[in-house]
């Protein structure tokens, strides 16, 4: 009945285990319900079968920890849905926090209560008996579904937003891992990895063989955290890097643009002549005619924005094109101070990336009828505030959709463009606020500039 009711709790502890890894693989991968209760009882059912083989087959420990692993990953490759590295990664990022927790804690948690009965109980060579060793495994299992399910529940971004090749070297690591282990396991054999050749005794082996364990352990943990955060650092930096050149070409576009109109600026005195004669002919058509070729030719139309700068004005332009196009309101009234303290292209990356993250949040928000779009609004302010360039961009939003925001499985994505105007801000000692209200969503930035250079006269 013991022997029962011991079994009995450690099914119950892995059982726990394998509902926090349904819920990270749910997490990060796509599944019906149907399979995700297939995929609990084909590991579950595993699980039993390979303790049933331990105990009357005697295969070395290897064997049934690879088997393990190939249930595992078969079971999250067949039953849920994703390409095929990233349910690679997930199975062995799985697998790799399992393991190193598991081992880590065993080792800890073995090796303070083997030091317990020797010192406390004054037993000279202490062992773990079969109860011992499941009440440590137990706790051991619980501790590593409980940073399973941390996982689950805080976003690791590289999951999200990579090339398929990512996610392939970021699993090489974890397997790598895993294979040390099992190898590590196995020549363990009974718990004895440190052998003093009977110099220090039965009991300080013990010891030794579970400090080695765990401190290989601990240090398995750090390497491929900061393996993770490494590699998640470069992809940032070459997003970044990407966007930027992006952000130089759209730049250029936009001078080329604003080019065009200063040309047709430049001839207005003879448009103007021209246009004076078709009036007094009274030649209606020909006037309209050459009015919209005017426009065509400047790529403007009413109620195109002026902001006292070139390249801002051309984006703007840009940008409320894109809104109309989406029945999206737009509101703008933007004062750009005419001192160089902020250059055009980082005004660009400014109002670029918030106005793009403004748009897609707009074209987001559901609608139970065409109509209902029009409630949908940008509403953009700019203008110098006691020695301060003031941006703030309103728009409706569904909710939080920016990194540090949110809690949303993607919100690392959405989050690259922050990270350009974020730098920015920094640039120029600044400081950028996002707030989500009432469905409503603000981004407002402070920078300070040198009010000397600053005409306040220019405004929308």
């Amino acid at each position: 009945m013991a022997e029962l009711a011991g079994n009995f709790i450690v099914a119950l502890c892995y059982m726990c285990y394998l509902w926090t890894v349904k819920k990270f693989c749910k997490a990060y991968l796509d599944s019906s319900r149907m399979r995700e209760w297939v995929f609990l009882l084909v590991l579950f059912a595993g699980w039993i079968l390979q303790n049933i083989m331990s105990k009357y087959c005697f295969f070395p420990n290897i064997v049934y920890d690879l088997s393990g692993h190939f249930l595992f990953l078969g079971a999250v490759v067949l039953l849920f849905q994703g390409t095929m590295e990233k349910k690679i990664l997930a199975s062995s990022m799985l697998m790799t926090v399992t393991i190193l927790v598991e081992n880590f804690c065993t080792s800890c948690f073995s090796s303070l209560y083997l030091i317990w009965l020797h010192t406390q109980k004054g037993i000279s060579v202490p062992f773990l008996n079969e109860w011992e060793m499941k009440l440590i495994f137990c706790i051991s299992l619980l501790t590593g579904s409980l940073a399973v399910y941390l996982l689950s529940i805080h976003p690791v971004s590289c999951f999200y937003g990579r090339m398929k090749r990512w996610h392939v070297v970021l699993a090489i690591p974890f397997f790598m891992i895993t294979a040390v282990f099992d190898v590590a396991n196995w020549g363990a054999g009974y718990g004895i990895l440190v052998r003093s050749g009977g110099n220090l005794g039965l009991y300080y082996d013990q010891i030794f063989s579970n400090a080695g364990v765990g401190i290989l352990a601990l240090l398995s943990m750090l390497a491929i955290g900061f393996y993770v955060l490494g590699m998640d650092k470069i992809y940032l930096e070459q997003r970044k890097s990407s966007q930027y050149y992006a952000q130089i070409a759209a730049y250029q576009m936009l001078e080329e643009q604003y080019s065009q109109l200063e040309r047709l600026r430049h001839d207005m005195k003879n448009h103007i002549i021209a246009l004076g004669g078709l009036l007094e002919n009274k030649e209606w058509e020909k006037m309209r005619s050459y009015l919209k070729n005017m426009e065509e030719r400047a790529g403007i139309k009413t109620g195109e924005e002026v902001t006292g700068n070139q390249v801002v004005d051309a984006l703007l332009e840009q940008k409320r094109k894109a809104a109309e196009e989406k029945d999206i309101l737009w509101e703008c009234d933007v004062q750009v101070p005419k001192s160089h303290c902020i250059s055009e292209f980082d005004l660009c990356v400014l109002f670029g990336n918030i106005l793009d993250n403004a748009l897609e949040a707009c074209e987001r928000l559901p609608y139970s009828k065409a109509a209902d779009r029009k409630r949908s609004f940008i509403k953009i302010q700019a203008k110098v505030v006691k020695s301060c360039f003031l941006l703030e961009v309103q728009n409706s939003a569904e909710e939080p959709y920016v990194h540090g925001a949110t809690g949303r499985k993607n919100s690392k994505m959405h989050g690259i463009g922050l990270l350009n105007v974020n730098d920015v801000v920094n640039r120029y000692n600044g400081v950028m606020n996002i707030n989500f209200q009432n469905a409503v969503f603000t981004s407002s930035i402070l920078i300070p500039i040198n009010v000397a250079g600053h005409d306040s006269k220019q405004a929308v």
